[in-house]
Order: structure tokens, then C-alpha cells, then sequence
């Protein structure tokens, strides 16, 4: 019962969120034209400052196992790369492709991460601190080329790059980790300004999410919807939780990699396939639905690792 409820204290939040986002659509408080313009807004600036800020405020005074570090960068490289080769031969259509790859392989991690991984293990958040400032920029960058690639014609690797270039949110973590590297630090005001424009980001992109669902359409993106919610929830986690509890990380470690690869589809996803001309609506869906869905599989996944003394 406690597992469940931890589950549901990180889980049920961002669901009530996206849950109000729907109700405000139906009530008629905001139309579709109002919903771009402040999409555009979270993507543009908002998701971004939140980004920087979680990577600029990270903590380096802890002493922390390098070997983390390494298994996350190899392990994203090769989920993605799987992702990449699997994907199209299951998927036949570009602009879902793109979606799928994105949405199976990048998680929610930065609203998943520090608390999940506190209220596993507690204690020191430096782990998981640093591993928001490697995983971002990879997430987005590959996520930028999975979307790239299958937006439709040839594919242009020069056309490629220049989106990773002019991608906000690879911009922004950039900046963060140049920030971070420098040591340098903004006056208190300004810190201020940014940890209140951060704190924007994520209740109001859940709230656009929701807004933006059309149930009536689920039926349509099941099959594709069915692959990226059993793709993310099941055969991500089962693969690489698997592989980081054989290399021997434990406790706050092995916590901070299981949230990286249990979490749901980031909330981000779905903003950035609307923004490059995917398939916004499945990505939608599977943000949504994986939300819902890992109630049931965190709280079986935690359950798992607590009852065999991993974590």
C-alpha cells in the first residue's frame, strides 16, 4: 500500500492537471487558436528556462559513482538506436514514427526524477541532479533527430542539424550546463525571476495537453498508441532497470536509473511534435496514457525492487 501510494502522490498530480486542461476545453474557457499561441509559449520559453534551471542548479559538491554516468549515456544511445531500427518496420507512416521513437525513448524525467527519487531512498539528490543535466540534452537532441528525420521527403542531414541548432529546449540545457561548468551565478533577483518562470512550465503545458485531447480520436492512433504506451511503461524498463540491477547499482543509483527509464513519455514531447509538424495528437495520447499507465507499473516496478532489498 505504501509503494501505490507513492506512485499516486507523483503520478495523480500531473493527471488532475491534464484532467482540468480537458474540462476548460469543454467549458469553452480558452478555443483552439488560444491553445497555439500558449503552446508556442511553453515551448519557446518556458520549457526552456525550466530546463536551465535544473541543470544550473545542480548541486556538484557530492562525490558520486562515474560508472552512472556512463551506463545512462550508453544505455539512451542504444534504446534510441533500437528504437530507430525497430520503429519503422512497425510503424508505417512518418509522421507517427517520429512520435513513437520520441515518445518510448524520452521520459519525463526532470518531474519525475528528484521526487521519485527522494521518496525512494531520501538523503542526497545529487545523483539524480546530474544525471537531469547529461539526460536532457541527449533527450532533446535525439528526440530532434527522430522527429527530423521522419517529417516527411528525403531525409537532409544539414536540415537535421540546423533543427538540433534552433531547438529551444537544446539551447537552453546547453546554457545550463555551460552555467553549470563555469560556476558562474546570476544575483538572487534574477535567480528569482527564473525559478518563477520555471515553475510555469510544467502545470501549464499539462494543462494544454489536456486541452488538447480528443478521446473520439482514440480509436484511430489504438494500434501505434498500444506499441508506444507498451514500448515505454514495459520493454524500456524490463530492458535497461534489468541491465543497471546486473551491473551492480544500488540505492540512490539504481533509483534515479529506474525513474529515468519507468517514468512516463515527457509532457515536453508533445509540445515539440506539434512544433515540428508530427503527429501531435498520438504524441499527445501517449504522454496522457503512459501518465495513467505508470501508476500500475512504477508501483509494481518499485514493489519489485523493494521487496528484493535493491533500493
Amino acid at each position: 500500500m505504501e509503494n501505490l501510494i507513492l506512485s499516486l502522490n507523483v503520478v495523480l498530480p500531473l493527471f488532475l492537471l491534464m484532467a482540468a486542461g480537458y474540462v476548460a476545453k469543454q467549458l469553452k474557457l480558452y478555443d483552439m487558436n488560444s491553445h497555439a499561441v500558449m503552446n508556442k509559449l511553453v515551448f519557446k520559453l518556458f520549457l526552456p528556462v525550466l530546463l536551465f534551471k535544473n541543470i544550473y542548479q545542480t548541486s556538484l559538491d557530492t562525490e558520486i559513482d562515474g560508472r552512472v554516468f556512463l551506463f545512462t549515456v550508453i544505455s539512451v544511445l542504444v534504446m534510441f538506436g533500437l528504437l530507430f531500427a525497430v520503429i519503422p518496420l512497425l510503424e508505417k507512416e512518418n509522421r507517427r514514427r517520429g512520435v513513437l521513437i520520441q515518445g518510448i525513448g524520452r521520459s519525463n524525467f526532470v518531474l519525475f526524477g528528484m521526487p521519485m527519487a527522494e521518496l525512494l531512498c531520501g538523503g542526497e539528490m545529487a545523483t539524480t541532479s546530474l544525471l537531469i543535466a547529461v539526460v536532457i540534452p541527449m533527450f532533446n537532441i535525439l528526440s530532434v533527430i527522430a522527429l527530423e528525420t521522419f517529417r516527411g521527403g528525403r531525409v537532409q542531414i544539414r536540415k537535421i542539424l540546423v533543427g538540433i541548432a534552433k531547438n529551444p529546449l537544446i539551447i537552453s540545457s546547453l546554457l545550463g550546463l555551460v552555467m553549470l561548468a563555469s560556476g558562474l551565478r546570476f544575483p538572487e533577483p534574477v535567480d528569482t525571476a527564473i525559478s518563477d518562470l520555471s515553475s510555469i512550465a510544467t502545470p501549464l503545458a499539462l494543462f494544454l495537453l489536456g486541452g488538447a485531447m480528443e478521446f473520439s480520436r482514440v480509436g484511430a492512433n489504438l494500434r501505434p498508441l498500444i506499441l508506444g504506451v507498451t514500448g515505454k511503461l514495459i520493454v524500456m524498463p524490463a530492458i535497461f532497470i534489468t541491465a543497471a540491477v546486473l551491473c551492480g547499482f544500488r540505492d540512490i543509483e539504481l533509483a534515479s536509473l529506474m525513474v529515468l527509464f519507468m517514468a512516463p513519455s515527457a509532457v515536453s514531447s508533445y509540445t515539440m511534435a506539434q512544433q515540428m509538424d508530427a503527429d501531435g495528437e498520438l504524441a499527445g495520447q501517449q504522454v496522457v496514457f503512459t501518465t495513467a499507465f505508470s501508476i500500475l507499473t512504477i508501483f509494481l516496478i518499485v514493489l519489485i525492487m523493494k521487496t528484493l532489498g535493491l533500493i
